[in-house]
């Protein structure tokens, strides 16, 4: 940090396991991937090549060595898991993480209709080679699991030897965890971090009011999932209760009481009311 200040709530360091940053790269030039590194690479702990974009990325292998010099996780997107899947194609999808060097692999079913205990099966053979990102939740709007199905499926592909669980969202944010609105699933997500350890769960949160969400209700150290390069550093701010949104969050009570920050604010506009 550049200057110190008081009552700012610990982060984790790198390399972490809790307090994730997954950054979604959606086609960035190795310029622009050298930019953001420049300012944020302590603030990335893995980074995302969306969906199936690296099928088409120029210069795709120069560009993941720009990560993995800066000590930076890259994978493929669960969606490009799948169209090897559904073309028959597992075996060469093993053999393009190997030809990438890529230890982190994502398994998803957003897309396609698998079998849970097929899927299951994929994510233990990708356990086997590094490790594994699954993601639970459907691309399909109309497709609305119920919360206990969620946890079942989370719990069982943790046993089944992922590394992380993913809550989906999409890169905008619309659906699986959120309504269309952009709104958290409340009820969902309760029931969620109730029976699955917070710090196996990374919750896609692209927009800021999701973000700030997941940061007052997880604390700082939260795992998010989905950040736009240019909102890693203001992600970062939300963190440490410096923006807004969490500036109350982690200041003690006596001085939210002084400047009548949070709930004190709103028992004094009560007062002012009455």
């Amino acid at each position: 940090m550049n200057y110190s200040l008081l009552q700012v709530p610990e982060r984790t360091v790198q390399p972490r396991d809790a307090g994730l940053t997954m950054v979604m790269d959606k086609g960035l030039s190795i310029r622009e991937t050298e930019d953001v590194l420049s300012t944020s690479a302590q603030y990335i702990d893995i980074v995302k090549l969306g969906w199936a974009t690296s099928f088409v990325t120029p210069d795709l292998k120069a560009k993941i060595e720009v990560y993995q010099s800066a000590g930076i996780p890259v994978y493929f997107g669960g969606t490009l898991f799948e169209a090897f899947v559904v073309r028959n194609q597992f075996e060469d999808y093993i053999r393009v993480l190997d030809e990438f060097k890529l230890e982190h692999a994502e398994v998803s079913d957003g897309s396609i209709t698998l079998p849970h205990d097929e899927k299951c099966d994929y994510i233990k053979r990708l356990a086997s080679r590094g490790k594994v990102l699954s993601e639970v939740g459907s691309k399909d709007a109309e497709k609305i699991f119920a919360p206990y199905k969620w946890i079942q499926m989370m719990q069982a592909e943790l046993d089944a030897g992922a590394w992380k669980v993913i809550g989906e969202a999409r890169e905008g944010g619309n659906i699986g965890l959120y309504r269309s609105s952009g709104e958290v699933r409340q009820g969902l997500v309760d029931e969620i971090i109730h029976a699955i350890p917070a710090e196996k769960i990374i919750w896609e949160a692209p927009q800021k009011s999701q973000q700030v969400y997941f940061v007052k209700l997880v604390g700082t150290n939260v795992n998010l999932g989905n950040i736009a390069p240019n909102e890693i550093i203001p992600l970062e701010t939300i963190r440490l209760g410096l923006r807004g949104d969490t500036f109350a969050t982690f200041l003690s009570d006596d001085v939210k009481q002084k400047y009548k920050l949070g709930k004190y604010y709103q028992d004094e506009r009560i007062r002012q009311d009455d």
